[in-house]
C-alpha cells in the first residue's frame, strides 16, 4: 500500500477542479487571481462579457473552494483560496501559464481598475 502525499486531493476532487478549469475564462480568472485580487466589475470588463455570465464563473470556484471573497468597502474582491485542498495542485498548474497582468495593465490604462484598499 502506498502512502498519499500529505497534500493529495481524491480523484473526485481533482475531476471537479480540473472540470472547472478546463473552461478558458475560469482558467484566466485563475491565473489572474494566482497574483493579483479582483472583483466581478473588473472581470466583467476583462473579459467582455456581461455581469451575470462573470459571475456564474465566479460562484463556481467559489462554491467548490478554489476561490473565496472579502469585502473591502463596497467591494467584494475574489482570491486564490490558500486553505483549499487542491491548492497545491492548481498552483502548480498555473505556474506553468503565462501571467495575465497585461489584462490589468489595460484596465489600469482605461481607468477601470478598482481600488479597492
Amino acid at each position: 500500500m502506498s502512502m498519499l502525499a500529505q497534500d493529495a486531493v481524491s480523484i473526485e476532487k481533482a475531476s471537479a477542479v480540473l472540470k472547472l478549469m478546463g473552461d478558458k475564462t475560469r482558467l484566466t480568472m485563475l491565473r489572474i487571481l494566482a497574483d493579483h485580487d479582483c472583483c466581478v466589475c473588473e472581470f466583467v470588463e476583462i473579459f467582455q462579457m456581461s455581469q451575470p455570465s462573470v459571475s456564474q464563473h465566479v460562484r463556481k470556484m467559489k462554491d467548490i473552494g478554489m476561490i473565496k471573497e472579502q469585502r473591502r468597502g463596497q467591494w467584494i474582491v475574489y482570491s486564490l483560496n490558500e486553505k483549499f485542498d487542491g491548492y497545491s495542485m492548481i498552483q502548480s498548474i498555473l505556474k506553468q501559464l503565462p501571467d495575465q497582468d497585461h489584462h490589468l495593465e489595460e484596465l489600469i490604462q482605461k481607468g477601470k481598475r478598482v481600488s479597492c484598499n
